[in-house]
């Protein structure tokens, strides 16, 4: 039987190129997705309302999941019933996985005493540092600092106090999960997790289908997400090495950013069985020449 193709992805350093945050590489391979019915779902750090823009972009309508894992958005009427332990918000039927921001910014406070000086959050840095550090534009920053479920924190000691650090947090209950540029602070998530769960629901929604999940990152924490799917694509990054995954069915790619993501799909869709019945090379040979 040929399996529908489910495409989890990072966005930052893989959908989306680490400096310049196109995607244009990537954009025949996406249309093609989008004529086949193939959900490109993003697993990302990124939140919701940096999401709305990007999906708009996109003409995206299928699931995403914000801010490494805590939280799974939706669209209301996207599968036959609402699944279980959602709750309406926005449009959207919600699943969450960790309390709110708050709660991390407010044990962030209480290690400033013990850390001083070795590390600035989010909410320290405001939007000009936000800019300063991530390149953003003013606008774009802004949608980034508004999160919902957790706090980024920009790491500026030594490795081995980052050590002591990650574990002060992970012992007073939260989750520390390693991106490119920060470390986010979080609940007890993760975009492995999110993937499961979503995949879940789609196979519940057509229990007759076979599906195939492809997932592509290239950090720390898309580890998990990476670990868990049929097909895992690590892409290649200009600043850091690949993240260490174990898995059987792992691609690496050569080139970075979106050009590491079509290269991966095109790898995995040329030697799977899928429901996509075309070839991946020639259409998008004759995408690049059109």
């Amino acid at each position: 039987m040929f399996k529908k193709v489910l495409v989890f992805t990072d966005l930052d350093g893989s959908l989306l190129d680490h400096f310049t945050y196109s995607y244009l590489a990537a954009a025949p391979l996406l249309e093609l997705f989008q004529e086949k019915g193939v959900p490109v779902i993003p697993v990302t750090s990124k939140t919701r309302a940096e999401l709305k823009v990007l999906r708009s972009e996109l003409e995206n309508s299928h699931p995403f999941v914000v801010e490494n894992g805590a939280a799974v958005f939706i669209p209301q009427g996207y599968f036959s019933a609402t699944p279980s332990g959602c709750e309406p918000l926005d449009g959207y039927d919600c699943y969450q996985f960790s309390k709110s921001r708050e709660v991390w910014i407010n044990l962030l406070s209480e290690m400033e005493d013990e850390f001083e000086r070795e590390f600035e959050t989010f909410t320290s840095l405001g939007v000009d540092g936000i800019v300063r550090l991530t390149g953003l534009s003013e606008e774009a920053a802004k949608l980034a600092n508004q999160r919902e479920y957790s706090e980024p924190v920009m790491w500026k000691g030594s490795n081995e106090r980052k050590s002591l650090f990650v574990e002060a947090l992970k012992s007073s209950g939260a989750t520390v999960l390693q991106g490119g540029r920060f470390l986010h602070v979080t609940g007890h998530c993760d975009k492995g997790r999110a993937l499961q769960w979503l995949c879940k629901r789609y196979k519940n929604d057509s229990p007759a289908e076979s599906f195939l999940t492809i997932a592509a990152g290239d950090s720390y924490n898309d580890r998990e997400m990476l670990e868990v799917a049929d097909c895992a694509l690590a892409i290649r990054s200009p600043v850091h090495d690949f993240p260490d995954i174990k898995h059987s069915n792992i691609y690496r790619s050569m080139h970075l950013g979106p050009q590491g993501w079509v290269e991966g799909m095109r790898k995995f869709l040329s030697t799977e069985e899928t429901s996509i019945d075309v070839d991946i090379i020639d259409y998008l040979q004759n995408k690049l020449r059109s």
